[in-house]
């Protein structure tokens, strides 16, 4: 089987210098969305059909999918003769970049029923109590399938058919190679319409889907809104009934991508996106962002934003600490408040609870990094490392500039700028000598300074 993913359209009540299909929900293009539902069904091929700023799309499509351009916009059956290189004698499954929501257990229900009957092809339709604006699946009285009318063409009578065309369908293949190219653009749109093959085939068989609302198609911001809370709703559900306590799934934003062991709690107000994957007995938030982070177990982020970041077991993140790309923090870690980090890894047991910044920074097992402490690592052209040794102790308001290597078991006095490297063992003072000049508030006050 192969598939074959229509994405040319316009969409101009996006109202948008971007490509309908580029837009995303829960931090996924919406044609993207469609591709990775596509890839779970094991095609031979993946398709799609461009248009409208096509290499705009070009860009954030995977590298393994075929791409096809349809250059004017005549209708469905137009976009899939674009693609006609792409047709040949197996299954031919059609899909759309607009419509995210699409599942793969119902295409593989979809799939099965087409082979399972031997169809020339296999419809998907649903039942709906208002079917205006979309095209009826018209059928005799025996229920075999008759024709697919749009809304803009249908009769009175045709108009009452409750059941109604989703768009979606597989073809056999060499059927549909036959009969694409005998439709024509007799209707009021004068366009071809993929809906017209069917009736040109002996045996099509239709499948009924119990939730519309998977085949909704995004064409403004209302729609757009309507399927990121949808997406959102369907992915709560699934952590929820696999073990993952969520406090308020209203305030709640997690991807679909997104992997969480059992026994984990997400508090409010918490976002979570990317290729992310949180391991058991995690507590996370309120008011936390996580994008693309792996997270072990026992690990407790609170009100704080990480991105990019590796996290170890038994850590204990914030509040309002920020990690940054390629921030490794292994097991046992605290990073504090108003703490951030950035390309720096930070060893076990190693704390840094109060105001730092560690970036570009090797960091040993047992270090304390006192409050107020920053490695200096830019020197307004290039950046530079900081090496700090196991058992550590960087006293408050320390600044380290790199480059800099501190050895084992090395002490740095509070307040201390540190410029040279240190051997192991040593106490480290880089301040100036304080100075107590007796009485001189009182001087200064007689003379009425």
């Amino acid at each position: 089987m192969r598939v074959l993913i229509l994405a040319a359209g316009l969409g101009k009540r996006m109202k948008s210098k971007y490509p309908k299909v580029m837009h995303k929900i829960m931090g996924k293009e919406l044609i993207n969305w469609v591709i990775d539902t596509a890839k779970n069904l094991n095609p031979s091929k993946i398709g799609v059909v461009l248009g409208h700023k096509s290499e705009m799309v070009k860009e954030i499509l995977p590298s393994d999918i075929d791409i096809y351009y349809q250059k004017e916009q005549l209708g469905t059956g137009h976009a899939v003769m674009s693609a006609k290189e792409f047709l040949n004698d197996e299954d031919i499954l059609i899909l759309y970049g607009d419509t995210p929501l699409i599942t793969e257990n119902t295409l593989k229900n979809l799939i099965e029923k087409h082979i399972s009957t031997n169809a020339d092809a296999t419809i998907l339709t649903a039942i709906l109590n208002d079917p205006t604006g979309y095209g009826r699946i018209i059928k005799d009285q025996d229920g075999n399938f008759i024709d697919i009318v749009e809304e803009a063409d249908a009769n009175e009578i045709q108009k009452k058919v409750k059941e109604i065309n989703s768009g979606f369908v597989i073809f056999n293949g060499k059927k549909l190679k036959n009969a694409l190219f005998k439709i024509k653009p007799n209707n009021n749109q004068r366009e071809y319409y993929l809906t017209d093959v069917p009736k040109k085939l002996d045996n099509v068989k239709t499948y009924i889907l119990d939730d519309f609302s998977e085949t909704l198609g995004i064409n403004n911001r209302l729609q757009l809104a309507e399927a990121e809370k949808i997406m959102k709703n369907r992915t709560l559900k699934n952590l929820m009934l696999n073990g993952v306590t969520i406090i308020d799934p209203s305030t709640t934003y997690i991807s679909p991508d997104v992997k969480i062991g059992q026994d984990t709690i997400i508090h409010p107000m918490t976002f979570i996106f990317g290729e992310t994957i949180i391991g058991d007995d995690c507590e996370i938030g309120p008011m936390t962002r996580i994008s693309s982070c792996k997270v072990g177990n026992h690990v407790k982020i609170v009100r704080s934003e990480c991105e990019d970041a590796v996290i170890g077991n038994n850590v204990s993140i914030g509040p309002y600490s920020r990690l940054r790309t390629g921030t490794i923090l292994r097991d046992n870690v605290k990073i504090g408040n108003f703490v951030e980090t950035k390309k720096s890894i930070i060893n076990k047991n190693t704390k840094a609870q109060h105001l730092s910044y560690l970036g570009d920074a090797t960091i040993g097992e047992d270090v304390n990094i006192g409050a107020g402490t920053i490695t200096c690592n830019y020197d307004g052209k290039n950046k530079h490392k900081t090496y700090i040794g196991n058992r550590v102790f960087v006293g408050s308001n320390s600044s380290l500039v790199a480059p800099i290597n501190i050895d084992d078991d090395v002490l740095i006095g509070a307040g201390s700028t540190i410029t040279e490297n240190i051997p192991k063992g040593s106490l480290a003072l880089g301040r100036a000598k304080q100075i107590n000049k007796a009485d001189w508030v009182f001087k200064k006050r007689e003379k009425g300074e």
